[in-house]
C-alpha cells in the first residue's frame, strides 16, 4: 500500500495502516534525529515525541495528501530537534562523538578486522570534517546524505530557497575539500 492509502485508511479509523506507516519510516526519522541531537536518550524523547505529534496532526487533518509522508514526518522531527534545542540553548551539533557512528547506520558486506578499522578511521575524518563546516553547510550534508532528502525537501524544511539549499551544499563540499587540502587529510 502507497503512503497515501495507509494515511487515508488511518484518518477512517484503522490504527493498524499508522503502524505500518511507522515501521516504514521509524529507523530513518531516529537515526536523522540522533544525527541532530548526538544523544540517544535526547534522540529516543525526540524521536517519540514526533510520532505523538504525528498521530495528533493526523487525527486533527494536519496532513495535505501530497504523497510526501517522509519529508512531512522528517520535517516534524527537524522541528522538534530545533525546539530542543532553543529550551536548552544549545546550538545542535550534527554528529556524533558519543560511541555512536554514524557509518554503522550502513550495510557492509565484508567484516573483517582491517575493515572495521578503515570504516572507523573514515568515519572519524568525515566527523571532523562535517564538525569544522558551519551549522548551515553541516545540515544540507546531513539531511542530503543520510536522510536521503532532495534539495527541494531540504529547502522547505529549512525554510529557505532550493538555491540557497544547493548554494550551502556545494560550499560545503568546497570547504570540506578545503580543509582536507590543508590537514593533508587523505581518505
Amino acid at each position: 500500500m502507497t503512503d497515501q492509502e495507509l494515511v487515508r485508511l488511518f484518518k477512517n479509523g484503522t490504527d493498524a495502516a499508522l503502524n505500518e506507516l511507522l515501521s516504514r519510516y521509524k529507523d530513518k526519522i531516529y537515526r536523522t534525529i540522533l544525527l541532530f541531537v548526538k544523544n540517544s536518550v535526547e534522540a529516543e524523547d525526540i524521536f517519540q515525541d514526533t510520532f505523538v505529534k504525528i498521530i495528533e496532526s493526523l487525527r486533527r487533518g494536519r496532513y495535505a495528501e501530497e504523497g510526501k509522508f517522509l519529508p512531512w514526518a522528517l520535517r516534524i522531527a527537524y522541528n522538534l530537534c530545533i525546539d530542543h534545542y532553543r529550551k536548552s540553548k544549545r546550538i545542535p551539533a550534527i554528529t556524533t562523538t558519543e560511541g555512536y557512528d554514524i557509518f554503522e547506520i550502513l550495510r557492509f558486506t565484508d567484516d573483517n578486522a582491517e575493515d572495521r578499522i578503515m570504516r572507523q578511521q573514515t568515519a572519524e575524518k568525515v566527523r571532523s570534517l562535517l564538525n569544522n563546516l558551519p551549522e548551515e553547510q553541516r545540515e544540507v550534508v546531513i539531511l542530503r546524505h543520510y536522510a536521503d532528502l532532495s534539495f527541494k525537501e531540504i529547502a522547505q524544511m529549512t525554510n529557505v530557497s532550493i538555491n540557497t539549499a544547493l548554494g550551502r551544499m556545494r560550499y560545503a563540499l568546497i570547504n570540506m575539500r578545503k580543509i582536507m587540502e590543508e590537514n593533508k587529510v587523505v581518505f
